[in-house]
């Protein structure tokens, strides 16, 4: 198994960084959060085209680039850094992971090759995102027409296909459905982070098609590739918050001083290092785990809670040692503050995931 990033992995995040420093500076990202799209279309092409990333990890024979979980997290992490606004997340990642585990034949070599070239945005739909046991249970598939209701859908006012994992009797389905399909509504929610979109979708009686079938097994994998990338996101974000954090105690004077230089700033960045130097550790071992197909089946709830927590707690000590323009508007700090609180909670909780490393634990054993 894999235990460190290689030169190319490494040239690789070099070259991701490079173009997101270049596209999603904090004054991009205000402007883009304020429109209803919520992204750049040029750049989503030019993310997509030229730097490849909407296909990183999907199979070559799919229009992808034939990499796997190490390098979407390479991707993600530095998404995170820079809080790129736009619906890799929701398109490559959610609805491509959703295609390439559980999606028939045909629907692969159909969709995936527009997912991977960014010409086609989808979007997964979930009528839970917090936890795997009640997915299925508002949203129903009846004689290949869907009805019910998933109140929060990410990208899902940007996306043209959507995704939709429903329950079809006793069991679960994959099931593919234009987004200007007759019986669809999709109403945009106003959520606490702005830099993801996020929208209520509705199904009266709409006609479907099934392009997979969905176990407990796969839902299990596809919710384990889900919060590794997230995690990623979330550890590139926390990483952000710590580096701008400690140059602000370097610029901020207090009593003739850098307040940086105050034994207590110092022990509360050293400790909030710590924190991070050991999340970021379980999600790269979880990411390595995933591309060889080995370790322990639980490291993704690790990984997605440790990042959870530890994204929060940056966010939080981001805010108060920049003392009272910490909270404000002008400053940056609050947008990666927004996304880390919506981040604790996607796709299951802490809690939630220490539950589930739990009982994965107790299987084991």
């Amino acid at each position: 198994m894999q235990t460190g990033f290689t030169e190319d992995q490494e040239a690789f995040r070099e070259v991701v960084a490079r173009f997101l420093q270049d596209k999603s500076q904090p004054t991009t990202v205000r402007k883009l959060m304020e429109t209803d799209q919520g992204y750049d279309p040029d750049v989503w092409q030019q993310l997509c085209n030229e730097v490849g990333l909407a296909g990183t990890h999907l199979p070559e024979e799919y229009g992808g680039f034939g990499f796997g979980p190490v390098e979407l997290g390479i991707a993600a992490e530095e998404m995170g850094r820079y809080l790129y606004c736009g619906p890799f997340f929701a398109s490559s990642v959610m609805a491509g992971y959703a295609l390439l585990l559980a999606g028939s034949e045909e629907a692969k070599t159909r969709m995936l090759p527009e997912i991977a070239a960014g010409s086609l945005i989808a979007t997964l739909v979930l009528d839970n995102l917090n936890s795997l046991d009640l997915v299925g249970q508002k949203v129903l598939v009846n004689n290949g027409r869907l009805n019910g209701a998933a109140d929060l859908v990410v990208d899902a006012q940007n996306a043209s296909q959507l995704l939709v994992i429903a329950s079809s009797g006793d069991e679960l389905g994959l099931f593919s459905v234009a987004t200007d399909s007759a019986g669809i509504g999709i109403l945009p929610v106003e959520a606490l982070d702005p830099t993801r979109k996020l929208a209520r979708v509705t199904f009266d009686d709409v006609e479907v098609e099934r392009v997979g079938d969905v176990s407990s097994e796969i839902l299990d994998q596809i919710w384990d590739y889900l919060n590794v990338a997230l995690a990623h996101e979330m550890v590139g974000g926390a990483q952000r918050l710590l580096d701008t954090t400690i140059e602000y105690t370097k610029i901020r004077y207090q009593f003739g001083r850098p307040i940086g230089s105050f034994q207590g700033l110092k022990h509360r960045c050293a400790d909030l290092l710590m924190e991070l130097e050991f999340a970021r550790a379980a999600t790269h071992y979880a990411a390595f785990c995933l591309a060889a197909g080995d370790g322990e089946p639980y490291v993704s709830s690790m990984a997605k809670a440790m990042a959870s927590e530890t994204y929060m707690n940056a966010a939080k000590e981001a805010v108060q040692m920049r003392g009272g323009i910490g909270f404000t508007w002008e400053e940056d700090t609050h947008l990666w503050y927004k996304r880390a609180k919506s981040s604790e909670v996607f796709l299951g909780t802490p809690a939630v995931h220490r539950e589930r490393m739990m009982t994965m634990m107790g299987e084991v054993a």
